[in-house]
């Protein structure tokens, strides 16, 4: 099943997402200290082109750099492609077969606003991180 929603998803929405986070992506891999937001950057696309069968688990390393870096994300990047998500979430949940990628949409909205002390895995094994 998660295989059927993941090829939908990509066809209506994830790969402009991706192309998004790409776009996001390559911007801030310009300068030497953008390199991190841009590697979290691709890490989030590769997420929101194939979401169905991964989740998204907080890494208990991380520590205050991650916090400031996420304040930093949040001003360049991060509520562009957070309203991005929230454009497309509503204009899937207006059909009854794209609710649930509307759905997984807004389950994307954290992870894109704070994306530095987390991790993405496989959701049959959400503590394997750990």
């Amino acid at each position: 099943m998660k295989t059927i929603l993941n090829v939908i998803w990509l066809i209506l929405c994830g790969f402009w997402m991706f192309l998004g986070y790409l776009l996001a992506g390559v911007l801030l891999c310009i300068t030497i200290i953008g390199i991190p937001f841009g590697l979290a950057a691709f890490r989030i696309g590769v997420y929101a082109l194939w979401p169905f069968g991964q989740t998204v688990v907080e890494r208990r390393d991380a520590g205050a750099p991650s916090c400031i870096g996420n304040v930093l994300w949040l001003v360049l990047a991060g509520w562009w492609l957070a309203l991005g998500h929230v454009v497309t979430g509503i204009a899937l949940c207006l059909t009854i077969i794209g609710i649930p990628l509307g759905l997984a949409n807004f389950k994307l909205i954290p992870v894109s606003l704070l994306p530095l002390g987390k991790e993405i895995v496989p959701s049959d094994q959400p503590f394997a991180a750990r």
